[in-house]
């Protein structure tokens, strides 16, 4: 977030007196309280300034990567997760390559009748079960998905940032988002490295 020249003298003015009034600092730089109030807003939301009723405006001390750092840790998986793509534990090779090939993705997730998840499938889990394989009609994918507990798994309550984590140390392109019910750990979303790279971009691009 880049501040003006007006923000900057506030935060100067407020980290040498605070805690300082809004009336205190609009004195200080010559303006009414009402031109001022628009740069206090902006200072206070975007946490480099702390207001108290009564009290006045105070220097948070943190600086904009810190600020940054501290908004990307608050991001929970439930925000950005998006509609996951699966195919039935009973599919084909055949039909799980075509998913993967119309849905745009790197990995499938495979669900059974309650669409819950049983296995994962990854672009070389296909590639590999389709070389040397005649009819890829006749061969499920239940036989050369990853099963529980070799699956990796997030829940919509999770952090991003953990979420992130998990990609990079297990070196995986997509996540399962799964909530629990009676029935199994049911699929509802998915993350995957792209989701994550166009989030931290667009957040970075926005303090920019």
């Amino acid at each position: 977030m880049e501040l003006s020249d007006r923000q900057e003298k506030i935060i100067v003015i407020v980290k040498e007196n605070g805690p300082i009034t809004g009336e205190q600092i609009a004195d200080t730089l010559s303006l009414s309280r009402a031109t001022l109030r628009p740069d206090l807003a902006i200072l206070t939301m975007a946490g480099f300034l702390e207001a108290r009723p009564r009290v006045g405006y105070f220097y948070t001390g943190k600086t904009g990567s810190e600020l940054l750092t501290e908004k990307i840790k608050k991001y929970k998986i439930k925000a950005f997760q998006s509609v996951p793509v699966v195919v039935k534990e009973h599919s084909s090779v055949y039909d799980a390559i075509s998913t993967m090939f119309l849905g745009d993705v790197g990995t499938l997730f495979v669900v059974d009748d309650n669409s819950c998840l049983t296995g994962v499938l990854s672009r070389k889990d296909l590639l590999r079960a389709s070389m040397g394989q005649k009819d890829l009609d006749a061969v499920p994918v239940h036989i050369i998905m990853t099963r529980m507990p070799n699956i990796t798994i997030c829940e919509p309550e999770d952090l991003l940032i953990d979420g992130a984590k998990k990609l990079i140390d297990k070196q995986i392109d997509g996540l399962p988002v799964v909530k629990e019910t009676k029935q199994g750990l049911q699929v509802v979303g998915r993350i995957t490295k792209t989701t994550i790279t166009k989030v931290f971009v667009e957040l970075i691009m926005d303090e920019i």
